[in-house]
């Protein structure tokens, strides 16, 4: 992937692995848009990456999303790069949950930012994007798309199927000269799921590095640590790895 001249539409892109991305394509010469809920955390995010854009949108909702890609096309004609960074990661026992539609309501936004946004997204802007020069689709999965976290069963499980939509999106795109690529990471010390929950994982900044050297460098699919290794393992692998993680 050449990092230099493209214009990026990052969903996450405030904090965490999205703002590590977002810094390091702007810093390669590409002009950078994020999106997200809050506000607060956008304005801290341009100011970190000068020239950042940025727009409020809540990507759970398909109305917004429409309205988003809309918007995007409209404002940067030259886009040409997709990244669905954006996630929750909820942790939860199923059988605790209340029987309730507020509950419910929790999961649902969980499956439809995971999941549901980067495919709509990919195909509200695929159109525009098969215009573009060198355009291409990212999208960021996890680890446990390959070896489930029992304790966030469906984070874990939008994970698992956006790493199958990604490979069919790949397929299904091979000759039209849109590039689809994945980023698979570890656990990585960020706020997903919650602040303090993730304070024993790896670096963003040795994540980040790593991930946007090796997308320069031509690959398709890149993780990095216990991602790399199992997303590479053999069912014995994936079986051993699920068993260390849920005991």
């Amino acid at each position: 992937m050449n990092l230099s001249n493209n214009t990026i539409l990052l969903t996450g892109g405030a904090t965490g692995i999205g703002l590590a991305l977002a810094q390091r394509f702007a810093q390669a010469g590409s002009q950078v848009i994020i999106c997200g809920r809050r506000a607060d955390k956008l304005q801290e995010a341009r100011q970190r990456v000068p020239g950042l854009h940025f727009y409020e949108c809540d990507l759970a909702q398909a109305a917004s999303r429409a309205e988003l890609a809309s918007r995007v096309v409209a404002d940067f004609p030259a886009l040409n790069v997709l990244v669905n960074n954006a996630g929750i990661q909820n942790r939860f026992q199923l059988a605790d949950l209340p029987a309730d539609l507020a509950a419910w309501e929790q999961q649902r936004q969980e499956i439809a930012i995971n999941l549901e946004a980067p495919i709509h997204l990919a195909a509200l802007l695929l159109p525009h994007l098969r215009q573009q020069r060198e355009p291409v689709i990212i999208n960021v999965s996890s680890g446990l798309a390959f070896a489930p976290m029992a304790a966030a069963p469906i984070y874990s499980a939008t994970k698992a199927a956006l790493h199958s939509f990604t490979l069919s999106l790949r397929r299904q795109l091979a000759d039209t000269g849109v590039r689809v690529l994945e980023i698979v990471p570890p656990g990585v010390n960020t706020d997903l799921g919650g602040p303090g929950l993730h304070t024993w994982a790896v670096p963003v900044d040795d994540f980040a590095d790593s991930i946007v050297a090796r997308l320069a460098a031509g690959e398709e699919e890149v993780g990095y640590g216990t991602s790399e290794s199992i997303r590479q393992g053999s069912r014995a692998d994936i079986d051993a790895r699920f068993k260390q993680m849920n005991g």
